[in-house]
């Protein structure tokens, strides 16, 4: 058996067997717990829905503003893919409203996530990919898409409620 240690805080212990293969115990799996203030993770989900609720509204007072967005685009065949452009807006507005508001409460975070991507992805790739006046656009939404995989990932519905601030 051999140990070593790795940068002053990890240890890996190698057995090496009779066949000359190495195995790694469990010591060096993913034990290592990162230590991160609720606070900022209830800030981040505030500041993300935050965007889906603007863009929702938005949907639902500029349909006809959005729809031609959608019909200058250059994947506009997304979205007619999907249906009807003008009722694909109106039901991505509601969408966004009532899982941006889940998202802003957080109620239901993880859940709330799935379905802000499912209807982000979409928009994405209808409106902002493809274009270079979009450049700035669609990694916006790339950052919010990752963002939003950090509360899907990551079990964070009871963070507040198990730790006192």
């Amino acid at each position: 058996m051999l140990l070593c240690t790795i940068n002053n805080f990890t240890k890996v212990i190698l057995r090496v067997d009779t066949l000359y293969k190495i195995k790694l115990s469990k010591t060096f799996l993913m034990t290592t717990k990162t230590s991160v203030n609720p606070r900022s993770i209830q800030l981040l989900r505030i500041m993300v829905s935050g965007i889906f609720l603007v863009a929702g509204f938005n949907h639902l007072i500029y349909v006809e503003k959005t729809a031609q967005r959608i019909e200058q685009a250059n994947f506009k065949g997304i979205a007619h893919l999907f249906g009807d452009p003008q009722w694909l807006i109106i039901a991505s507005g509601i969408v966004m409203l009532v899982a941006g508001s889940l998202f802003l409460i957080g109620y239901k975070t993880k859940w709330a996530a799935i379905i802000l991507m499912a209807v982000l992805i979409p928009i994405t790739l209808t409106v902002q990919v493809g274009q270079i006046n979009t450049l700035g656009p669609l990694f916006k939404n790339i950052a919010i898409l990752g963002s939003l995989q950090f509360f899907i990932i990551n079990k964070t519905d009871n963070l507040l409620k198990t730790n006192k601030l």
